[in-house]
């Protein structure tokens, strides 16, 4: 995960994760992106200062973070549980499997995994609903 210093058209600044500039650039053109300030759709990548995590790293940044974004990085971190416990975990073979269950060819069911990004782009394009999890800063420690 990287975390990109962006800034709105506003001049509003503000942070978000993302799993590579690739993700970043996509969404953005997509327009996933917007301002939480101003909810501004035109955003671009302010400076950044490059960091290396650690564990004391990221004690500063759960202690820096405000209550309201503890309490929604909790409210995150809760959903995503509760998506792994409903659903079924398909690992790399979600594009497939979604793409079978929307075509009635396999049952009906919440389902979980990863997709590239042609494979995103190809669900999207079939009208195959689909919602990324968020990947929270500290899922992969």
């Amino acid at each position: 995960m990287i975390r990109f210093s962006l800034i709105c058209e506003r001049d509003h600044e503000f942070e978000a994760w993302f799993r590579s500039n690739d993700d970043f650039e996509t969404q953005n053109k997509r327009g996933f992106v917007d301002c939480p300030h101003c909810g501004s759709k035109k955003i671009a990548k302010g400076l950044m200062a490059p960091a290396v995590s650690t564990s004391r790293r990221q004690e500063k940044m759960a202690l820096a973070m405000n209550a309201k974004q503890q309490q929604l990085m909790a409210e995150m971190r809760a959903l995503s549980e509760k998506v792994k416990e409903n659903a079924d975990y398909v690992g790399d073979k979600f594009a497939d499997e979604a793409r079978k269950i929307h075509f009635g060819e396999s049952e009906s069911r919440g389902i979980y995994g990863e997709a590239s990004l042609d494979e995103v782009k190809g669900l999207a394009e079939d009208g195959v609903p689909f919602l990324p999890m968020p990947t929270l800063p500290d899922d992969h420690n």
